[in-house]
This record gives C-alpha cells, structure tokens and sequence, in this order.
C-alpha cells in the first residue's frame, strides 16, 4: 500500500503499521468544584467538632446540675464556728444536713437566724446568718425547768440528757416554762452554759421559738475533718416516754 494511502494516523514500527491513538485531553479540574468540596468537608467536620462539644458538655452538665439540684432541694453543708453544740460538734466541723426527714424531738437541727439572735451570739452563725441547736420541743409542748440542779421537763416528764449534753453542764442554770405555739419548736444548745437558744430569747416576736417554716434541715452526719467523720446520732430515744402535747401534735 502506498504510503500516501494510509491513513495519517499510521505511521511504521519495525515494518509494521501502528495506528495512533489520539491523547484523551486532561480533565479541567474546576477550582470552583475543588473549593466547594473543601467547603463542604471543612463544614462537616465543624459540624462534627460542635456534636462533639455539645456531647461533652451533657455529660459533664448533668452530674454538675444533679449535684446542685441535691444541693439546694435534698442536702445541706454547713461548717460549725461555735463552742454551743460541744461536745456533739467542736469548731471546725462540717456538717450534712437532711431536708426530707420529719422533725422529731432530739434531732440536730439547722434554721434562719429567727429574730436576730445573731446580734447576741454571732460567733454561732454556720454560714449565711444559720444556727445550730438540739431540737427538745414539738408545737403544743410544754417545756420547764425548775432552775440549777434540776432535770428538763416535757409535758411533765423528766428526761435524761446526759447521751448528748456537755459533761458536767447542768441542763439549765436558771429556771424557765415555755409553751411551744403551733408552728414552732424549742431548741437548746448541746453546751447549755454557752448557748444562746431559746431560754433567751422569750421576749422576742416568736417568744424564742423558731418557725418551722425556717428550719433548713436535720443534721445526718459530720463529713470533715476526717478523724471526725460519722453519722449523728439522732436521741430520739431520750423522749420516747414523753406524751402527746394535750394542745397539738408531738410526733
């Protein structure tokens, strides 16, 4: 075959004709493609970093609002400043309170400053204008001592208190009779020589009494320092043979 007759594209290797294959064009990459699939990926993973943010957040959030949620709705700590509760707590204690148990006489109570007994004995204040005292009377109890010497009454019975008073503190030093209104309670200091409680604050609004509606909560345990750690012990026990207050309810 006559050269001239070939095909331009042929052309001789070693005596044999090979067809030339044209070149496929390179594909034009398209920057605008290029940027958007960029776009497109940075975006995702954007996305994915906030997921991931979001996600830790839940779930260091959640301990951290149950924690408060107890805090403010369940549980109290409160930190003792004053010798008034010794020999139960000393200085530097920190105490647990409870807000889901019902009072009862004998618990350890925390309440709002109720008329300003803080201005008298400020050194007792437990954080925010709190006190501390021994619950000793329900709404309708009648509560007397007669003076130096003498055992606190209830209703007309005598009870022991030597399971939490202070050694070798008398139960009152002076004599008194109280009758606790509906809606209060009567608390004592543990250290009765160096606490002012409600012996003496009889001429107050509340007539020494404390509002129940401003007891914050029952103490259940003592959490520092650590060669103090323990539950309290609540002395229900001391009042179990007092009676029913004949003008309210003592439970």
């Amino acid at each position: 075959m006559d050269d001239d007759a070939r095909d331009s594209r042929t052309f001789q290797v070693a005596g044999h004709g090979v067809a030339l294959s044209p070149v496929p064009p390179a594909p034009i990459r398209s920057s605008r493609s290029s940027r958007t699939k960029h776009t497109d990926s940075a975006a995702a993973r954007t996305g994915d970093d906030r997921f991931t943010l979001r996600d830790f957040a839940i779930w260091c959030g959640t301990p951290i609002l149950i924690v408060l949620l107890v805090r403010i709705f369940l549980v109290g700590f409160y930190e003792i400043p004053s010798r008034s509760m010794m020999d139960t707590f000393v200085p530097g204690d920190r105490v647990m309170t409870s807000k889901i148990f019902n009072l009862q006489r004998g618990d350890v109570v925390v309440f709002k400053d109720p008329n300003n007994w803080l201005n008298e004995e400020q050194s007792n204040a437990i954080g925010g204008g709190f006190l501390i005292k021994r619950l000793i009377g329900m709404p309708g109890d009648v509560i007397e001592c007669k003076g130096a010497g003498q055992p606190i009454t209830i209703n007309g019975v005598e009870i022991d208190e030597s399971s939490y008073i202070r050694p070798g503190v008398e139960p009152s030093a002076f004599p008194f009779s109280v009758t606790v209104t509906e809606g209060h309670v009567f608390v004592m200091g543990d250290n009765r020589s160096n606490s002012a409680d409600s012996r003496y604050h009889q001429n107050d609004n509340d007539h020494g009494l404390v509002p129940i509606d401003d007891v914050v909560g029952t103490g259940l345990a003592i959490y520092w320092p650590i060669n103090h750690i323990g539950l309290l012990a609540s002395h229900h026990d001391v009042f179990k043979d007092v009676p029913d207050a004949s003008s309210g309810s003592a439970s």
